[in-house]
């Protein structure tokens, strides 16, 4: 009987794997026509595949590590023909995401990421940390094979990590957020949430592709999204604001212009690296307190019936 229930849930499980990786492709096909080129290797400043990895690891478990597998060849294969010396970039991109996840599940963090410590568990051991690996092993790979010069492996190692990293911390919340999403009926709050999307995208063309120095005025449409919209609100804002800023970047414009491919690169992923981390830990941090001023007036509404309920001409009527 279980070998019978085994073999019904395999076409689901497969299903599930070619889903994971048509979407890891999908968004590394993406990713790859706004890439740029650091010493002779193509890097993405938002590599969102890997947001697509943890998430999907994070909602069908260890399982889905296969998919990622197959959506990182396929995204080689893109690229060029893939052969045994891409396994060391394939194994990087697959076992990031694998050891993001184990650490996340160590530390209880919730999808729903309702609390600050789950905010800055994303941060950390979701992005930052594990995203060392997929670096590593990508650009040791290139310098081995020597499609890439070793005297340039840090330019090329620390804008390998920084896609990476950005994917989680900007990926992974858009996709946590989708299976809760759903359009409120109260129309002023739906005309509010209209308004900050609209906000977000003229306040970020007028940052990114001014020439004055205006990329500081992002951050209040973060602040205006996280607190009065949480995670639902930041983490779309915060999506646009990258995906924006990389376009500008690309196109050398407004603060872009006239600027080194490193200069670029390091005020690109400032801007986004900080958006990102706005929007996120204060989101949570909102959510945390709100959810602890939920609890504390259901306490009190608790004490004040049971105070009640206590109370002399309570106890005569009950008799």
């Amino acid at each position: 009987m279980v070998r019978i229930e085994e073999w019904r849930r395999l076409p689901a499980a497969l299903l599930a794997i070619l889903a994971v990786a048509f979407a890891y492709y999908l968004a590394g096909w993406i990713g790859l026509h706004q890439r740029v080129v650091v010493e002779g290797a193509e890097v993405t400043p938002l590599w969102l595949p890997t947001g697509i990895a943890l998430t999907a690891l994070l909602w069908l478990g260890l399982p889905a590590w296969p998919g990622i597998a197959l959506g990182t060849y396929l995204s080689i294969e893109y690229l060029g023909t893939f052969d045994l010396t891409d396994l060391g970039i394939a194994a990087g991109n697959t076992l990031a995401p694998v050891c993001a996840y184990l650490m996340l599940r160590k530390v209880g963090f919730r999808t729903e990421v309702d609390r600050l410590r789950d905010g800055l568990a994303l941060v950390f051991l979701g992005g930052l940390l594990p995203m060392l690996i997929s670096a590593t092993a990508g650009v040791w790979t290139l310098v081995l094979t020597g499609d890439l010069p070793g005297s340039e492996f840090w330019p090329v190692w620390a804008a390998w990590w920084a896609g990476d990293a950005m994917g989680v911390l900007v990926g992974t919340p858009v996709l946590l957020v989708l299976p809760r999403f759903h359009v409120s009926r109260d129309i002023y709050r739906a005309a509010e949430a209209a308004a900050l999307l609209a906000t977000c995208v003229i306040v970020t063309l007028l940052a990114t592709r001014s020439s004055l120095s205006l990329l500081f005025l992002v951050f209040p449409v973060l602040i205006w999204a996280a607190v009065r919209f949480q995670l639902a609100g930041s983490a779309p804002c915060s999506l646009l604001v990258s995906v924006l800023a990389i376009s500008a970047a690309t196109d050398h414009a407004g603060q872009f212009a006239d600027h080194s491919l490193l200069e670029v690169m390091v005020t690109l992923q400032a801007l986004n690296g900080a958006a990102a981390l706005t929007g996120l830990l204060l989101s949570a941090l909102v959510t945390e307190h709100n959810n602890i001023r939920i609890k504390i007036e259901q306490v009190c509404e608790d004490l004040a019936d049971l105070v009640e309920h206590l109370s002399p001409g309570h106890r005569d009527l009950d008799r």
